[in-house]
């Protein structure tokens, strides 16, 4: 199951070769990881980058670190949280794990409109001259690229004004994932970037302080994107399944 590692930080690597056998359900929830000296002598590294692995493991609520006796793999469905989703993102041969995605879309779709409904009720001046700095940025940029980069400014300075912390969070784990294939999406998110005049909408709904003005802006403007995603997901997925 566990090979030696060759490159990367070895705790890194370390990290990465446990996380992608729990998350695979070939280290089992419920089961025990074995030994430190049988993980290093398995897997070739020193004590300092198990143990750091491990760490890191237990922070993201992977495993159960028990002193003195052994370590506990958990069910990452029920333990972990957001912060994994960038990790699940890609499996270990590189592919995109299409569910994982779609689930994100979906989540993106579900949140942003309620924190642009949020950000127009708690918002203020400050949140309205930052969001028309980026509709100035967004009608000036160059590519979609430089768009999509824009758009995440601009939701960002929604979830800000939205002053709700766990919209925060759950924003800085989707956008990690995001950008990691954000030159993949720009073909089927050029449509919804490049419609700063919904932008605008949004931002006007806002400053205006009309919640549900802001809410319905912001779902049509991202219903566009969801719709071109989940059909690449969906094409990704037929291709992975067919392809031998």
């Amino acid at each position: 199951m566990l090979k030696p590692i060759e490159r990367r930080s070895l705790a890194d690597a370390v990290y990465e070769q446990l996380r992608d056998a729990i998350v695979s359900g070939d280290l089992e929830p419920g089961s025990s990881l074995p030994s430190e000296r049988q993980l290093r002598e398995q897997l070739g590294v020193n004590r300092g980058a198990l143990r750091e692995a491990l760490k890191r493991l237990e922070e993201a609520r992977l495993v159960r670190i028990r002193h003195g006796g052994a370590t506990e793999v958990l069910d990452f469905r029920e333990h972990a949280g957001t912060s994994l989703l960038e990790d699940l993102l890609v499996a270990p041969d590189g592919s995109v794990r299409t569910r994982v995605a779609r689930g994100v879309i979906e989540m993106r779709a579900a949140l942003a409109p309620d924190i642009a409904r949020l950000a127009a009720l708690r918002g203020g001046p400050d949140c309205t001259e930052r969001l028309a700095e980026q509709l100035v940025a967004l009608r000036e940029a160059d590519g979609v690229l430089n768009q999509q980069r824009v758009a995440l400014e601009f939701w960002a300075t929604l979830v800000d004004a939205s002053d709700n912390l766990a919209y925060r969070l759950a924003y800085n784990s989707l956008r990690e994932g995001y950008v990691r294939f954000m030159h993949l999406l720009s073909p089927v998110l050029a449509d919804e970037v490049g419609d700063v005049d919904a932008y605008q909408s949004i931002a006007d709904a806002v400053a205006a302080g009309e919640s549900e003005a802001a809410y319905d802006q912001a779902k049509a403007l991202l219903a566009r994107g969801t719709g071109t995603m989940t059909a690449l997901m969906d094409a990704v997925g037929r291709q992975q399944t067919e392809t031998p």
